[in-house]
């Protein structure tokens, strides 16, 4: 017969072991779930570069919808090849900021504006946007000063650009006299996207068909949302004592227009 003690201490291992296993399957549960939402879901990105100001700092952090445009393997961890082509799928808008993977590697992530839809004629004569033959309206909004990384500082000029569906966006220019600033005329196939950054003279994007060019439909990986965080560039997000100073707070819950 056992006694109390060997009754006591059996009680003790059988709830130790209960308590392992059910954190095991809480653990999973947490992993399975979590990557559920970033396959199907939203997936977060920061941004690396200034390609896309001044919609976008180079220290923000976002959330990209994956379900806006529907899914393909680029939707799914490390691209597992077990979709074809798009399911559930819906065609972008012009003026969407859409991530998608680098169709020279089909592994870099690129974050730009798409522009051009399929079939389009796409243009840019003396620094102005043509699509279809027809200018695309900018305003000036005035001159802008930018650091740019050595400390060396640089004037911009930012317009608001209206596209010809009436999404209105912030670009930066330079000069109307920078190298693509007057490119050849680009007919965008059927199935592709037509991608350029906002700091139009600093951006490599579909105006340049050897190094980006026209997205296909495929590698969209999803359409970004909205802002969860931003931090100044030169500082480490690691450094939680500067964040009073380094944190953008102005920027956290942004929307991405």
């Amino acid at each position: 017969m056992m006694t109390d003690s060997e009754q006591g201490d059996d009680g003790m291992a059988k709830e130790k072991k209960g308590g392992w296993g059910e954190t095991i399957k809480t653990i999973a549960y947490a992993l399975l779930i979590a990557i559920g939402v970033r396959t199907f879901a939203y997936e977060p990105f920061t941004i690396p570069s200034g390609s896309m100001l001044p919609t976008l700092l180079i220290g923000d952090y976002l959330f990209v919808s994956k379900f806006s445009y529907g899914f393909s393997r680029y939707s799914l961890p490390f691209s597992l090849p077990v979709i074809s082509g798009r399911i559930l799928a819906s065609e972008p808008e012009r003026g969407d900021v859409a991530v998608f993977k680098l169709p020279k590697d089909n592994k870099t992530d690129y974050i730009k504006r798409l522009v051009g839809l399929p079939g389009d004629r796409i243009q840019v004569r003396q620094g102005r946007l043509y699509i279809n033959e027809q200018l695309v309206e900018r305003e000036l909004v005035g001159d802008v000063e930018l650091t740019e990384r050595g400390g060396f500082k640089r004037q911009v000029k930012e317009y608001i650009e209206t596209l010809p569906n009436g999404v209105k966006h912030r670009i930066w220019e330079r000069s109307d006299r920078e190298y693509l600033d007057n490119t050849q005329v680009y007919v965008v196939p059927e199935g592709h996207y037509f991608a350029m950054g906002d700091n139009r003279d600093s951006s490599q994007d579909s105006r340049v068909l050897n190094a980006v060019g026209y997205v296909p439909f495929e590698n969209l990986v999803g359409r970004a949302e909205i802002l969860f965080f931003s931090k100044e560039e030169d500082s480490s997000i690691l450094a939680v004592w500067d964040w009073p100073t380094s944190i953008r707070w102005e920027r956290i819950f942004d929307g991405v227009h």
